[in-house]
């Protein structure tokens, strides 16, 4: 979505709604992740991402993300099933901008969350990034 058409306001309450609506998979999983739950890591949920492509500014809003490690989480209902290829372009663009996307389908999250929190494990410790978000890990030193 072009930047210059919204305004950081706009965008603070787009995202704002989109926690306020969120779904019962991205529930179950803000659930596991919210607080240092999980690995240490702080996760914000529905967390706009801007960038500059072709001259312009441009965001994203990342499902869950994880600063630190810039790490994003999509929780991705059927609509994806459709936009296979807008997600393709997205995740290209923010990996260029060096994060890592996971992409969860919410049958997934619903089915076994504890099955995706594993996976996500795995996954996180064969990026070799640090685990503890930098005030949670001074806080315990």
């Amino acid at each position: 979505m072009k930047y210059e058409k919204v305004s950081i306001l706009s965008i603070t309450k787009i995202c704002r709604e989109l926690r306020k609506n969120s779904t019962p998979s991205e529930k179950v999983f803000w659930e596991k992740v919210r607080a240092h739950r999980f690995m240490g890591l702080k996760f914000k949920r529905q967390e706009p991402i801007i960038f500059e492509y072709d001259n312009s500014k441009h965001f994203f809003v990342a499902d869950f993300l994880c600063l630190n490690n810039k790490l994003i989480i999509e929780v991705d209902g059927k609509i994806h099933d459709y936009q296979k290829n807008h997600d393709k372009i997205r995740d290209n663009i923010l990996t260029t901008l060096g994060y890592e996307v996971i992409r969860i389908k919410n049958e997934e999250v619903l089915n076994d969350v504890n099955l995706v929190m594993i996976k996500l494990k795995k996954k996180i410790d064969e990026m070799g990034k640090p685990c503890l978000s930098p005030t949670l890990s001074m806080e315990r030193e």
